[in-house]
């Protein structure tokens, strides 16, 4: 689980395709001696597990596997060396839940429509996949290439957020561009709570057993 407060930002030091893989590898400023094997580290939203964790010269680099399933719906497969990328450890019992209860399961891709740059912050317009939208909501959360968001106004598949310049500052946000993607996964409190209603869990005001 992951809390969508980025805690490093790396970049793409290695990129090996294979037929049904990405052999992904990423510069970072994690000590080493705390990143095992097997941990899992949250790239621009997504779930890896590292499989590698090395110096490479004088930077540090953690390599992970990425999956054609993942490759198939999130940006990670359009991803170029020298990318930067928002990365974020596992939470830890006794860590501070800064953000909002993040898995890391990318549900797709959202495009930005629009952007609008003002008093350092930064205004975004997105457009949801269409499976998506009943579960985005005004003020609810939502993670943006691992970044917990608070959701400022709904209209259909629409959606848009405020990004602060603290914000701007310590992620790769400032990078965004009209007609891009970015990762998406949607606040699983409104998964559930859609899934409930769906199945009648509410039709008589309250949970059924």
């Amino acid at each position: 689980m992951f809390t969508g407060i980025v805690t490093d930002v790396g970049e793409v030091v290695e990129l090996v395709r294979g037929a049904e893989k990405l052999r992904l590898a990423v510069a970072c400023r994690y000590d080493l001696a705390t990143v095992d094997v097997g941990a899992s580290v949250a790239h621009a939203g997504v779930c890896l597990t590292v499989i590698e964790a090395a110096e490479r010269g004088n930077r540090a680099v953690i390599a992970t596997d990425v999956g054609a399933e993942t490759l198939a719906v999130t940006t990670l497969g359009g991803w170029k060396v020298g990318d930067r990328v928002n990365l974020e450890r596992s939470l830890r019992i006794g860590d501070e839940l800064g953000g909002h209860m993040v898995s890391g399961h990318v549900d797709g891709v959202a495009e930005i429509l629009k952007r609008r740059d003002f008093d350092g912050m930064a205004h975004f317009v997105f457009r949801a996949p269409a499976a998506l939208a009943k579960f985005i909501a005004v003020k609810g959360s939502v993670a943006l290439d691992g970044v917990s968001l608070t959701v400022n106004a709904v209209d259909g598949d629409r959606f848009e957020v405020l990004l602060i310049p603290h914000t701007l500052e310590v992620t790769t946000l400032s990078g965004w561009n009209v007609g891009g993607g970015v990762n998406i996964e949607v606040d699983q409190m409104a998964r559930y709570a859609a899934r409930l209603v769906e199945a009648g869990g509410f039709a008589s005001g309250a949970p059924t057993a």
